[in-house]
């Protein structure tokens, strides 16, 4: 059986995960490779209402949250994640359990522990592109693009937050990248390091 790669993009809101994960998808294809795209919160039941949440600005507890996304993940990794790599397809996500670590460990709940179940239970990726930018940055891109707030999560001191929870998280498949840069000089490193990485000629 074929292993396929498992490919994540993590960071803040507006720190560009979106444009780059699109691109080395496009990428990828225009070689040849067989690129599956996908995100979290998914349009699954749970991803919805997560959406739905953040959107409405009403909060629920952060252990009713992290009970939520969990879900929403393992309906991912059983309906697409684990059958693509089997099929030794690349899954390129916009997010994965990193988020979950950094942004429930800003909730206040132990990011320690959720990582250690998270490796426990779903796949690990095979390379996990941080793109890192500082928050007020990130929130001016969510304007500029004209994007409504979710005001759940998009506010600058939860997201410091989360900034500090991902500056702690050390791990080999992890790689940081400055995303304060233009989409063009980001892409350079992000194509680099892949290529690196996984030795996949792009």
């Amino acid at each position: 059986m074929n292993s396929g790669s498992l490919i994540i993009f993590e960071g803040l809101d507006g720190s560009g995960k979106s444009t780059q994960a699109k691109r080395l998808v496009a990428a990828l294809r225009e070689r040849g490779c067989d690129v599956v795209e996908t995100r979290e919160p998914t349009d699954g039941e749970y991803g919805r209402r997560i959406r739905a949440m953040a959107s409405s600005g009403e909060k629920v507890s952060p252990e009713t949250e992290l009970e939520w996304f969990f879900a929403d993940r393992r309906e991912h990794v059983q309906r697409l994640i684990k059958p693509a790599l089997a099929k030794g397809q690349i899954v390129v996500s916009d997010r994965y359990f990193l988020s979950t670590v950094a942004y429930q460990g800003a909730r206040g709940l132990d990011s320690r522990k959720i990582l250690e179940m998270s490796e426990a239970e779903f796949p690990i990726p095979d390379l996990v592109l941080l793109l890192e930018i500082d928050v007020a940055a990130g929130l001016d891109r969510v304007t500029e693009r004209g994007a409504k707030r979710e005001e759940v999560f998009e506010e600058a001191s939860f997201l410091s937050q989360v900034a500090q929870e991902f500056a702690q998280i050390e791990r080999p498949y992890l790689v940081r990248i400055n995303a304060a840069r233009t989409p063009d000089a980001v892409f350079d490193d992000v194509r680099q390091t892949v290529c690196e990485k996984l030795k996949l000629a792009i």
